[in-house]
């Protein structure tokens, strides 16, 4: 039992937590990336990526795992765009500082969730052709998300100058 839930059911609720944590942290790097805030989507993908990771560590487990040290490293992202963004107001460095942490902890979100598609998902375990973990295929699919965050992020960093929020 987790939190009074079966652990299938806790696991099912972490999924659509991730979920819509991915899908609003998608809503904001396009914000980003045509310079708007987007307040409302911004702050429910802080809050439900923060809760993915918190959540991530409720699951049984006996010893380190690498989705703890992600979890533990999207944390410490997550703490330092809630920073720049609220308590920074985005002023200077803020700015470059919040585009970088919330977009690479979008990044590790995704990079779990493919993870955990190879690892789970029976269609995309075929493709991965053994251990999804080592196999080609897997890792040109982790490459290519890889460069598509790297570009995002470099995109958001040039083009995301938003006006003062209380102008």
């Amino acid at each position: 039992m987790m939190l009074g839930l079966s652990l299938p059911a806790f696991a099912i609720v972490h999924i659509i937590i991730s979920l819509v944590a991915i899908a609003s942290g998608f809503v904001v790097m396009f914000g980003l990336l045509g310079s708007r805030r987007m307040p409302a989507s911004t702050t429910i993908f802080l809050f439900f990526s923060i809760l993915t990771s918190v959540t991530g560590f409720l699951f049984p487990a006996t010893r380190l795992l690498t989705s703890h040290i992600i979890g533990i490293v999207s944390l410490v992202l997550l703490a330092a765009a809630c920073i720049a963004l609220y308590a920074m107001k985005l002023r200077g460095p803020w700015r470059a500082v919040y585009v970088l942490t919330a977009l690479i902890s979008l990044y590790l979100n995704v990079f779990v969730l493919l993870v955990q598609g190879f690892l789970k998902i029976p269609v995309l375990h075929d493709l991965a052709l053994g251990n999804p973990s080592s196999g080609t295929t897997f890792a040109g699919i982790q490459g290519l998300l890889l460069l598509f965050f790297v570009a995002a992020i470099v995109g958001a960093w040039r083009r995301f100058k938003p006006m003062p929020a209380f102008a």
